[in-house]
């Protein structure tokens, strides 16, 4: 059944989404625009929509811009029919009515992250709760206090004991069977790690252990281990060891999917911290590679470390990436087209506006309010008396006439800064608009149904 849409609209984007409209298959939507006699969807309120919009007969849905600040479920009870917050831009409503050919949902996963507290053992328990508590906002499911070589850990039962309180699951690691013994008794989860040599543990206690091979090189032994659990009935997770570049790497990617060949069914785990934290790259490309080894080889559990800088993010690196991996593929697909959120530094279609679009709309302006936007071509900026266009944001200081208001000034610097920003880099740029750092950066969660407060320059003087 075709569907028939309503976009509703400002006068500023009223041709460019004509021109969108246009290009949308006929035999799957008819389309009428409503101009609500507003210049920018941003003005739009739902009183105006209420009193200005008329919908045609045969309608079956009503799409606001993104930016509209209005209740759906509000104007949807008024007008009888479903309405819907489109996308922020013009040029994603292709995507958004579902024309890129899937429904995007990031809601699920099947992989495990462990996320290890290195120095456990230094830490008191209310110094380790809290961080815990972090962790789990942050994605972990479960806290995994590492024990140091030669370092009394003689607060571990009392913290694991505390940790349980709280509701958070807990692995215990360490090289100690004394201390993986005591975890195991104040109600440790899981046990990392076990060989073939330390098995006997595994048999005292109900904690799972997760199981790695003598040598990273030595798989039989691994294998073994692996026998031995199984005739047993008892449940465990194994880990054939990821080792760093240069030290093994290709050969322990090798060992996985060896791993994963004679044993298709058994639970494994990947250390992701051998590569993530010592290979000075961006972590999150890193943890998206790594990631999708962990979907094809059906591997549910990850140990992520957090001890460098540049890995700040790694838990929700973690996170974001398990969850477009399981989409890919439970859609048989590539990991494309799952949103942003592996995407920190560039962006896949930065530019929403064409040269000559933006020329149109600055032909359109009749007030003195300065807007920003960017094209293939650089920085645009425009109002009713100038339009000027650059790649450095200083070089237009002298074209608009702020040398008197400084906040207006600083405000213009600021705003010219990140646009030059977004332009070098490919990334899209909106203004008044913090810009987009994917998992990189938590965003902003603001109430879409509310306008924004003042900016910084309206907020001089007395609140």
């Amino acid at each position: 059944m075709r569907e028939h849409l309503v976009f509703v609209t400002g006068r500023l984007a009223k041709a460019r989404l004509e021109k969108i409209a246009a290009a949308l298959p006929p035999e799957r939507f008819a389309w009428t625009i409503a101009d609500a006699g507003v210049k920018v969807a941003a003005l739009m309120t739902e009183e105006i929509i209420r009193r200005r919009v008329t919908v045609p007969e045969g309608a079956t849905r009503i799409i606001l811009p993104g930016r509209c600040r209005a209740d759906p479920a509000a104007l949807a009870a008024h007008f009888g029919l479903p309405v819907e917050r489109g996308p922020d831009e013009i040029v994603d409503l292709p995507v958004f009515l579902g024309l890129a050919g899937r429904n995007v949902d990031l809601s699920r996963h099947e992989v495990r992250i462990f996320s290890e507290i290195v120095d456990a053992s230094r830490l008191t328990p209310d110094e380790i709760l809290i961080r815990a508590k972090d962790l789990a906002r942050r994605g972990a499911d479960v806290i995994d206090l590492g024990g140091l070589p030669d370092t009394p850990f003689p607060h571990l039962a009392d913290t694991v004991r505390l940790l349980k309180s709280e509701g958070l699951r807990v692995s215990v690691d360490s090289f100690s069977r004394d201390e993986l013994r005591q975890g195991a008794a104040a109600g440790a989860d899981f046990l990392l790690s076990l060989n073939e040599d330390s098995l006997d543990l595994a048999f005292e206690t109900d904690a799972v252990p997760v199981l790695v091979p003598l040598r990273p090189d030595d798989l039989p032994s691994l294998d073994r281990a692996i026998d031995r659990m199984q005739r047993a009935g008892r449940p465990f997770i194994a880990d054939p060891i990821l080792e760093p570049i240069h030290f093994g790497f290709a050969a322990s990617l090798v060992r996985y999917h060896e791993t994963r060949r004679r044993h298709p069914d058994i639970a494994m785990m990947m250390g992701t911290g051998n590569l993530t934290e010592l290979t000075e790259a961006d972590s999150l490309g890193v943890t998206a590679l790594l990631m999708g080894v962990c979907s094809e080889l059906s591997i549910g559990n990850v140990l992520i470390v957090q001890v460098s800088n540049h890995t700040r993010r790694t838990v929700e690196e973690h996170d974001a990436a398990r969850r477009v991996m399981y989409a890919a593929k439970a859609d048989a697909a590539l990991p494309k087209g799952y949103g942003r959120a592996l995407l920190s530094v560039h962006d896949k279609r930065p530019y929403t506006q064409t040269p000559e679009e933006i020329a149109s709309l600055a032909a359109e302006v009749r007030d003195p309010n300065y807007r920003v936007a960017l094209a293939e071509d650089g920085v645009h900026i425009y109002n009713r008396d100038i339009h000027k266009v650059g790649r450095d944001a200083m070089a237009f200081f002298p074209d608009l006439g702020v040398e008197g208001d400084g906040a207006h000034a600083f405000y213009l610097g600021g705003e010219l800064t990140k646009a030059e920003l977004a332009w070098r880099l490919g990334k899209r740029y909106v203004q008044d608009e913090a810009l987009d750092w994917g998992c990189a950066l938590d965003g902003e969660v603001e109430d879409t149904t509310r306008f924004k407060a003042p900016g910084h320059t309206r907020q001089s003087g007395k609140p």
